[in-house]
Protein backbone atom coordinates (compact mmCIF):
# COMPACT_ATOMS: atom_id res chain seq x y z
CA UNK A 1 0.00 0.00 0.00
CA UNK A 2 1.33 3.37 -0.51
CA UNK A 3 1.90 5.78 2.02
CA UNK A 4 -0.78 8.36 1.68
CA UNK A 5 -0.52 12.06 3.71
CA UNK A 6 -2.71 11.64 7.13
CA UNK A 7 -4.49 14.92 8.54
CA UNK A 8 -2.21 16.85 10.52
CA UNK A 9 -5.18 18.89 11.71
CA UNK A 10 -9.33 18.38 10.98
CA UNK A 11 -9.32 20.95 8.63
CA UNK A 12 -6.97 19.45 6.37
CA UNK A 13 -9.51 16.20 6.19
CA UNK A 14 -11.37 18.21 3.18
CA UNK A 15 -8.51 18.87 1.14
CA UNK A 16 -7.47 15.55 1.12
CA UNK A 17 -11.14 14.53 0.78
CA UNK A 18 -10.56 17.14 -2.53
CA UNK A 19 -7.74 15.86 -3.62
CA UNK A 20 -8.51 11.97 -3.39
CA UNK A 21 -11.43 12.06 -5.24
CA UNK A 22 -10.52 14.13 -7.73
CA UNK A 23 -8.03 11.06 -8.42
CA UNK A 24 -10.92 8.35 -8.21
CA UNK A 25 -8.67 7.37 -4.98
CA UNK A 26 -11.82 5.10 -3.19
CA UNK A 27 -8.92 3.33 -0.70
CA UNK A 28 -7.52 7.08 0.05
CA UNK A 29 -10.87 8.07 0.71
CA UNK A 30 -11.97 5.40 3.11
CA UNK A 31 -8.57 5.65 4.55
CA UNK A 32 -9.84 9.03 5.80
CA UNK A 33 -12.34 7.47 7.93
CA UNK A 34 -12.85 5.40 11.33
CA UNK A 35 -13.01 1.83 10.89
CA UNK A 36 -16.77 2.03 12.58
CA UNK A 37 -17.21 5.63 10.77
CA UNK A 38 -20.73 6.03 9.72
CA UNK A 39 -21.47 7.61 6.60
CA UNK A 40 -24.83 9.47 5.71
CA UNK A 41 -24.59 8.27 2.30
CA UNK A 42 -25.93 7.74 -0.19
CA UNK A 43 -29.31 10.50 0.26
CA UNK A 44 -31.44 8.30 2.94
CA UNK A 45 -29.57 6.02 3.52
CA UNK A 46 -26.08 5.35 6.06
CA UNK A 47 -22.73 3.76 5.10
CA UNK A 48 -21.34 1.66 8.23
CA UNK A 49 -17.38 0.82 8.79
CA UNK A 50 -14.44 1.84 6.33
CA UNK A 51 -15.06 -1.27 4.17
CA UNK A 52 -18.64 -0.12 3.35
CA UNK A 53 -17.40 2.95 2.80
CA UNK A 54 -14.53 2.34 0.51
CA UNK A 55 -16.91 -0.30 -1.52
CA UNK A 56 -19.75 2.94 -1.96
CA UNK A 57 -16.42 5.20 -3.19
CA UNK A 58 -15.64 2.58 -5.94
CA UNK A 59 -19.05 2.59 -7.31
CA UNK A 60 -20.06 6.20 -7.46
CA UNK A 61 -16.27 8.25 -8.26
CA UNK A 62 -16.57 6.44 -11.75
CA UNK A 63 -19.39 8.45 -12.06
CA UNK A 64 -19.25 11.88 -10.52
CA UNK A 65 -17.77 15.31 -11.68
CA UNK A 66 -14.48 16.56 -10.54
CA UNK A 67 -14.87 18.02 -6.78
CA UNK A 68 -14.09 21.62 -6.18
CA UNK A 69 -12.63 22.72 -3.19
CA UNK A 70 -14.77 24.39 -1.19
CA UNK A 71 -14.05 27.22 1.69
CA UNK A 72 -14.54 25.47 5.24
CA UNK A 73 -16.23 27.04 8.26
CA UNK A 74 -14.79 27.83 11.33
CA UNK A 75 -13.77 24.44 12.77
CA UNK A 76 -15.22 23.47 16.43
CA UNK A 77 -12.60 22.03 18.65
CA UNK A 78 -13.04 19.78 21.97
CA UNK A 79 -10.37 17.76 23.21
CA UNK A 80 -9.58 14.77 20.30
CA UNK A 81 -13.19 15.78 18.84
CA UNK A 82 -13.52 17.98 16.59
CA UNK A 83 -17.12 19.22 14.19
CA UNK A 84 -15.57 20.21 10.83
CA UNK A 85 -17.94 21.80 7.98
CA UNK A 86 -18.25 23.36 4.50
CA UNK A 87 -21.05 25.54 2.76
CA UNK A 88 -21.97 24.11 -1.02
CA UNK A 89 -20.97 26.79 -3.72
CA UNK A 90 -24.48 26.71 -4.62
CA UNK A 91 -25.91 27.48 -0.69
CA UNK A 92 -28.19 24.75 -1.17
CA UNK A 93 -27.72 23.49 2.57
CA UNK A 94 -24.26 22.18 4.43
CA UNK A 95 -21.73 19.21 4.96
CA UNK A 96 -20.53 18.64 8.23
CA UNK A 97 -17.73 15.73 9.85
CA UNK A 98 -17.67 14.90 13.03
CA UNK A 99 -13.41 14.26 13.61
CA UNK A 100 -11.07 12.81 16.09
CA UNK A 101 -7.57 12.84 17.03
CA UNK A 102 -5.74 9.55 16.19
CA UNK A 103 -3.16 8.07 18.81
CA UNK A 104 -0.16 9.06 16.33
CA UNK A 105 -1.94 12.52 16.23
CA UNK A 106 -3.84 12.37 13.01
CA UNK A 107 -7.61 12.87 12.28
CA UNK A 108 -9.89 10.96 10.90
CA UNK A 109 -14.06 11.05 9.85
CA UNK A 110 -16.05 9.46 12.46
CA UNK A 111 -19.39 10.84 11.15
CA UNK A 112 -19.56 12.94 7.84
CA UNK A 113 -23.12 13.71 6.56
CA UNK A 114 -21.97 15.22 2.77
CA UNK A 115 -25.23 16.63 1.86
CA UNK A 116 -28.07 18.13 3.87
CA UNK A 117 -30.64 21.13 2.69
CA UNK A 118 -31.11 23.66 4.67
CA UNK A 119 -35.09 24.98 4.64
CA UNK A 120 -35.94 27.78 1.57
CA UNK A 121 -38.26 30.62 2.92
Amino acid sequence: MTEREKAQRPEDLTRLFVDRANAKDAEGLALLYEEDAVMAYPPGRQTVGRAAIRRMWEEALPHMPAVEPEEPLPTLLSGDLALTSTPPRDGSGARAQVVRRQPDGSWLRVLDQPEFQTPRS
